[in-house]
């Protein structure tokens, strides 16, 4: 084999897995995003059904629909709950494992990170019986000494509930990301700053957080696009509440339109516009933290 042509053998895999997976599914919802149906008579019989171009109807109605832009801004205030709390608590819990007084290390991290190997419709399945008033432990004890809890599972609360379980599971993930950037921080750096007299809270906001920013960013950007894609947690908790509607989220109405109505054409423009989304999101973050962020990593 010439050697000009084994980088293109040992890509080879990766590119048609990428082809038949990714990119094919991705042209193919476009194309179907720019079609639709047309029924003639009572639809039923050969030819009664042909499929026609619609052009930018679908986007249009997807775009107009009441369920939708319900489902936008209530994604948007779920991921202005979960992506901060998040985020800091994986900060801080990375910073008190890689404190030089921390103790038990491998058990909090495992401890930390075990969350985040339960799959989100186990998690949800047991968080939701622990919401249940009727079978919840928590309000068992707390009717024991005549105290009332509040229902997770009201209309007025349950964006918590589910807040809940993805900030549960995903804090262990983002922790480790950020403990392995601080683990890479040479140890020289910490003795100069004792040195100078810098204590422990000093060490973590000038010397620690700074280093470990471009982890923060990038675990930020994923919880970004995990917030989008929220769908296992609501769908999970929707049999024990009528408080999550068939539309709770935008991939929620995608498949009630896909599966539940038979319209994959509409649930297929939805599907683009929450892909053009994310990326929009993502890229615009990253543009605008980039020279502040990875700044040490281009000089």
């Amino acid at each position: 084999m010439k050697k000009s042509r084994a980088p293109y053998v040992f890509l080879a895999p990766a590119v048609l897995l990428f082809a038949a997976f990714l990119a094919l599914p991705i042209g193919y919802a476009v194309y179907l995003s720019l079609r639709t149906v047309k029924v003639r008579g009572l639809g039923l019989g050969k030819g009664s059904r042909e499929q026609v171009w619609a052009g930018l109807s679908n986007y249009s109605k997807a775009l107009t629909d009441p369920d939708f832009a319900a489902s936008v801004l209530r994604v948007a205030a779920y991921g202005a709950i979960v992506v901060p709390m998040m985020l800091g608590l994986a900060l801080v819990f990375a910073l008190l494992l890689d404190s030089p007084r921390a103790r038990a290390r491998r058990f909090s991290r495992l401890a930390i990170f075990l969350p985040y190997a339960v799959p989100a419709v186990i998690s949800s399945l047991l968080w939701g019986f622990l919401y249940l008033p009727s079978v919840s432990p928590f309000h068992h004890v707390a009717g024991q000494f005549g105290w009332s809890l509040p229902d997770l599972l009201s209309s007025g609360s349950v964006i918590f509930a589910v807040a809940n379980i993805a900030v549960w599971g995903g804090v262990g993930f983002n922790m480790v990301v950020i403990f392995t950037a601080l683990k890479a921080i040479p140890t020289e750096i910490y003795e100069a700053a004792e040195l100078d007299g810098c204590g422990q809270l000093a060490i973590a906001w000038r010397i620690k957080i700074p280093v470990v920013l471009p982890s923060l960013i990038m675990t930020f950007v994923f919880s970004i696009i995990a917030t989008l894609q929220v769908f296992a947690e609501p769908v999970t908790l929707r049999p024990l509440t009528n408080t999550i509607s068939s539309t709770w989220t935008p991939l929620m109405k995608v498949y009630r339109d896909a599966f539940t109505r038979d319209d994959i054409y509409s649930a297929a423009a939805t599907s683009v516009i929450l892909a053009v989304a994310t990326f929009v999101l993502s890229f615009g973050f990253l543009r605008l933290v980039q020279n502040r962020a990875f700044s040490q990593e281009n000089r």
